[in-house]
Formats: structure tokens, sequence, C-alpha cells
């Protein structure tokens, strides 16, 4: 049987995740076999060669905190839009998804269970599920229906992770209305990573708290305040915490951002996008958990006015960080993908090397992006 060809991009800028290959090389097929500098290459039979002179390559992005987008919403319950959805995705760089949930009724979040393992069974993309919402706040909703919110329910959220076949990897919850002990101690034992979000709680409460991630650091949750930290502030205390940042502009100011970059470091910060199905479509009116939404100057809000997620691409993320912050391209490349296959155990992700999956970004000098390469498929961008 004839041997399978493998590619070759060559005379390419790499940034790893581990440093930067001024001229280099990766050789792929699924996953990566090789990467290193072009004075260490040979060529190999069946070698597919891909100039890729000018070019910025860097590892595809992981966005572990969006709804939906094209038209589509992981909520819709539809196996089918949902791949369809994930696919468009990777137009935009996006190699690794968790879908993201949100507050609705137990039989609509049962069937967004039963159909996002169904998508996830034929669409490798699928890294796991992010359940944001029912267990929220009342007092920072935001756009999560607020007739459908309750207190975390350990009984509940097992057959919700059942129906999944286990994939819920992310829950964002507010641990101030309830004793959350027995929630938490669940997560950790099915490894899924507690997240505080639509949250109203305060320092001293979250100070007994297993929760490792916060959802959309500043929007959502009690502010920093001198006399009362926060949820922000546990964010900005707890060194080891992880924390998400919708860089669009208008979840948070960019000098808001840049104070995150610099209290937190590159180490600690995991860009999402926490877009709607609006994202990627004309603006104008769109939905959201069965609300209203309109959509208008890049923004997504609820008819109250409230911000109804996000209708951000994520390589507008990745370019935004660094014009926020000034952050250098290897910053954001952990930001974009090294944390998060770091903190969910994405072992085959996150990193060109070799043995990772051929997920990769291909730039060009200007850091638009001109394709993407998902485990070793070639997506042109939109």
């Amino acid at each position: 049987m004839k041997k399978m060809s493998t590619k070759v991009l060559k005379h390419a800028t790499i940034y790893t995740g581990e440093g930067k290959i001024e001229n280099g090389f990766v050789r792929f097929n699924k996953e990566i076999l090789a990467v290193g500098e072009m004075k260490d290459f040979t060529d190999e039979p069946n070698d597919e060669i891909i100039d890729a002179k000018g070019k910025i390559i860097v590892p595809g992005f992981i966005d572990v905190h969006s709804h939906g987008g094209y038209g589509w919403d992981a909520m819709d319950g539809n196996a089918d839009e949902i791949d369809a959805m994930v696919k468009d995705m990777q137009k935009e760089g996006i190699t690794s998804y968790f879908a993201t949930t949100m507050t609705q009724s137990h039989e609509n979040i049962s069937k967004a269970m039963v159909a996002i393992k169904e998508a996830a069974k034929r669409n490798p993309i699928i890294q796991g599920i992010h359940l944001e919402g029912p267990f929220v706040s009342k007092v920072f909703k935001g756009a999560q229906p607020e007739k459908y919110i309750e207190v975390p329910d350990v009984a509940v959220f097992d057959e919700w992770n059942q129906l999944s076949g286990n994939r819920i990897r992310l829950v964002t919850y507010a641990p101030e209305n309830s004793d959350t002990s027995a929630f938490e101690e669940y997560c950790v034992e099915h490894n899924i990573v507690p997240s505080i979000g639509h949250s109203n709680a305060t320092r001293e409460q979250l100070l007994t708290s297993k929760a490792s991630h916060i959802t959309h650091l500043y929007n959502a949750q009690r502010g920093l305040h001198h006399r009362e930290p926060g949820v922000t502030g546990h964010a900005f205390l707890e060194e080891n915490i992880y924390t998400e940042v919708i860089a669009d502009g208008f979840h948070i100011h960019p000098d808001m951002i840049k104070l995150a970059y610099l209290v937190k470091g590159a180490d600690r910060i995991e860009l999402i996008t926490d877009s709607m199905r609006a994202k990627g479509m004309p603006e104008g009116e769109s939905e959201l958990g069965g609300q209203k939404v309109i959509v208008k100057d890049k923004q997504a809000r609820l008819e109250t006015g409230n911000l109804a997620g996000s209708v951000l691409e994520y390589q507008d993320a990745f370019r935004n960080m660094m014009e926020f912050t000034g952050c250098s391209i290897e910053d954001v490349v952990k930001m974009t993908s090294g944390n998060q296959a770091r903190e969910f155990g994405l072992t085959q992700k996150g990193a060109i090397a070799a043995g990772k999956d051929a997920d990769m970004v291909l730039f060009d000098k200007d850091l638009h992006i001109q394709e993407t390469i998902s485990l070793g498929n070639s997506i042109q961008a939109k």
C-alpha cells in the first residue's frame, strides 16, 4: 500500500508555544512529525513541499467559551447544526472548542447535552462542554434568563454530565447562595474545572472555594472595590487562577484588559470569544436563549441594553490583545492556546511540536489569517 504523503511548510516564522523559529519548517500529516530551523531540514520521500515564506505560524486557537456563530447556537440541540457551526469556526483559527450552553430549562439543557455529544463524536474539534448556568446569580445574570436560574445541584449536574457522555470540562457557577462544597468536590472528582462567574460573591466567600477559573473577567461579577475585592479582586490576588478575557474592546475597556495582563501575566489569561449565533452574520436582529438580540456596530445587546455575548472572531481577539496591552506574539500564543491546553489537560494541543496534533494558524505578516490547519487538514480563511 502506498505510504501517505506528508506536507512540509518551509521558510516560515514559527511560534511553537515554547519559542520562536525565524526561518523554520513544519513536517506533518494528522500529527506534527518534525519542526525546526531550515538549516536542519532534509527532504524525505513523499514530502509535499509548501513554500510558507513570509507567513507567521502559531498553534491553533482553543476557545473554551463560545455559544455559537454563523447562524447556529449550541443550545439549539441539533447535532448537524453544531457540526456545521464548528466547521465555520475553523476558518477563524479555532482548532479546539468547548461548546458552551447557557441558563435554560432542564429539558433544553438536556437536549443540548445529547446534541453536543453526537456532534463531538463526528467532529474532534469539539473537545468538551462549558456549562454556563443555570447555577448562577440573579444579581449578575447578564444575558442569562432569570426564571431558569437555580442554586448548584449535584444530582442535576451529574445527569447532564452523563447525558453528554462525560464531556463537561468547565462549569460556571455562583457559590454565594448555597453550600457548594459537594458540587465543587464532584467537579474535582470528574475532571471538571469549577469557574466563578455571573457571581456576587465576596472575597471572603471565595477564599474557601475550589474554583480555579474565572468566567469572563470583569463581566457579570462583583467588581474590584477598595473595600471589597469581589470576584475580580479574587482573580487578581490568587496567582494560580486562570481568567477568561473577552478582548473585543466593548466588554472590557482596553486599559482594563492591559491592567489584567499586567497583574495576571500571560500565563494565566485565556482569550475567549463568548460569541453567539450572530457572529459572522449581517447586523440586525438575532436571538440568545429565547431573547431578542440586536447586533449593531460589532456589539450584540438585549433590548435592555445588556451585552448578550459577542460577535468577536478569534483572530480579532488575537490582534486586539497585542494592540491593547503591547504584549508579544509569544505571550498571546500562550493566551490563545498554551494556557488552555495546560489547564484542561489537552495534551495533544497547544504547541507546535513533534507528536502534537497538526493544529496551526497561518497569518500573513500583518497578522491577517490566511489558513487554518486542523488535524492536518487545510481550511482557507473567509
